[in-house]
């Protein structure tokens, strides 16, 4: 794997000398320069640097500035950060650690130890990128439904608290779509479960194609998906409702499916953001929609107001 370093330094001479130090390429398959804070900033955006090397004394945006302006930044403030020193005082290099550096090397430096530190912060690099890996994957399968990959019923219900509250502080609607593949049950039944996991992803996917990126799709029971729209009236959700209806009964299906004809019941609810409401009593709104929608013959679009 190419790991980078970047060493800032203005002095030419340090930064040669650190770059002869490693020039083996066993640590590092690029290595970047800078003489002061702002040239190394930039060089730090626009590259995937995994390791740097600052010195601390430098003219115009020095070591210090350098990392308040790293920890300004979100997805920078945990770059790993040796400091280089002339100083012998500890109060200086107390400094440095207390403002966001991982380590510091007394300059003149010893080129091995140099190595020895570098090797020791790029394990501990390696720990913490497959730590926030491994989180990142707990998060996504903690909300997300492992067929469909869309949200979860909890998920959602989190989600959809937030876009809620923004409704009512901004005075915009919101919309909620219950959908529910009819007859479902059959499909299990005669065909299996595997076939009707086909139709779940395909029919998830189909959701997922037809919102904005803005709107959230969720899984919220076995053959039922609940669609929220934010910023959306309750007669633009019913337009977006029986879209996705049309477009479901014109899909094809191989195998066991060649002459299936899938249809999906929706109910619609909405508020318009004048007046606050529950999350329970939109789903109830979009749920009841629903029932209307099945007892009406099914395949069909239904809201309250009907």
């Amino acid at each position: 794997m190419k790991r980078t370093l970047l060493i800032i330094d203005d002095s030419k001479a340090i930064r040669t000398q650190v770059t002869q130090t490693l020039v083996d390429g066993s640590l590092f398959g690029e290595i970047l320069q800078a003489a002061d804070g702002i040239e190394g900033f930039k060089l730090l955006v626009n590259h995937d640097v995994d390791i740097i090397l600052c010195d601390i004394e430098m003219p115009g945006i020095d070591g210090l500035k350098f990392l308040a302006m790293l920890q300004s930044r979100d997805d920078l403030k945990d770059m790993p950060v040796i400091m280089l020193t002339s100083h012998k005082d500890i109060s200086t290099k107390v400094r440095g650690l207390e403002s966001g550096a991982s380590d510091y090397i007394t300059k003149p430096f010893e080129p091995t130890e140099l190595v020895a530190r570098l090797r020791v912060h790029l394990q501990i690099k390696s720990l913490q990128d497959e730590l926030r890996r491994s989180n990142q994957l707990l998060l996504e399968l903690a909300q997300t439904d492992p067929l469909t990959r869309l949200c979860n019923r909890r998920h959602l219900r989190e989600k959809l608290e937030i876009e809620l509250n923004r409704c009512f502080r901004s005075d915009n609607p919101i919309a909620m779509i219950m959908a529910d593949i009819d007859h479902f049950k059959q499909v299990n039944d005669k065909f299996g479960h595997q076939v009707g996991d086909e139709v779940l992803v395909r029919v998830a996917d189909l959701i997922q194609e037809e919102l904005r990126t803005y709107d959230l799709a969720a899984r919220y029971g076995g053959e039922e998906f609940c669609l929220v729209l934010p910023e959306t009236n309750l007669l633009s959700a019913v337009e977006v409702a029986e879209r996705i209806r049309f477009k479901a009964g014109k899909m094809s299906f191989g195998g066991k499916l060649d002459s299936a004809n899938l249809t999906i019941s929706f109910g619609v609810a909405a508020y318009d953001g004048s007046v606050e409401g529950s999350i329970d009593d939109l789903i109830k709104k979009a749920d009841d929609a629903l029932y209307m929608a099945k007892h009406a013959g099914r395949n069909n679009v239904k809201t309250m107001d009907d």
